[in-house]
């Protein structure tokens, strides 16, 4: 088992590119493969992961190595899933240096923005829509967190609003919404 979460976690810490909710929807994915953990409690462990300081993909691995096989499993999952980027920080950062300015390398990383944004709007819709899927497409709960978004957006937006205010407004308002 332990074995078993460091090569999954390794190859999604090998393969993934733009950042951790860019990767949630290949871990879910290995989730859902290796039956490790239903929907709802890889979207709870989501959820947490996301409260917690760090970024989400690690915490995700750990939380789901640890729910899998405790505590070595949390070690096991986290440390396949970090160690690849320190590899590839090392060897990217002695040849970045001398090629970044080269138009491949320029061309290559705007190829993969769009992509990366892409993968960040399926995990917000995918995660956004998980408290449907018995109650059918609307609700109250997806209602609410539709108005939670406009709002966040608009003060992101329009107000500039900080994004720890919008933290702290999210809360404020799933409180309201949802207690």
């Amino acid at each position: 088992m332990l074995w078993n979460l460091f090569i999954t976690f390794f190859k999604i810490g090998l393969m993934s590119f733009g950042g951790g909710y860019a990767m949630l929807p290949v871990i879910q994915h290995e989730v859902n493969q290796h039956g490790w953990l239903s929907d709802q409690a890889f979207a709870d462990t989501v959820a947490l992961a996301g409260m917690a300081p760090g970024p989400i993909a690690t915490n995700s691995a750990t939380l789901i190595g640890f729910k899998t096989a405790g505590a070595s499993g949390a070690f096991a999952a986290t440390a396949g899933m970090v160690l690849p980027s320190l590899l590839i920080v090392v060897v990217i950062a002695t040849f970045f240096l001398k090629y970044h300015r080269h138009e491949r390398v320029k061309a290559a990383f705007y190829g993969l923005r769009p992509v990366v944004t892409g993968l960040i709007a399926y995990a917000a819709l995918r995660y956004g829509l998980a408290s449907t899927e018995e109650s059918g497409i609307w609700n109250w709960s997806l209602l609410g967190g539709l108005i939670i978004t406009a709002c966040v957006v608009v003060g992101m937006i329009r107000y500039k609003m900080h994004p720890a205010a919008a933290l702290v407004l999210s809360g404020l308002l799933g409180i309201a919404f949802f207690s």
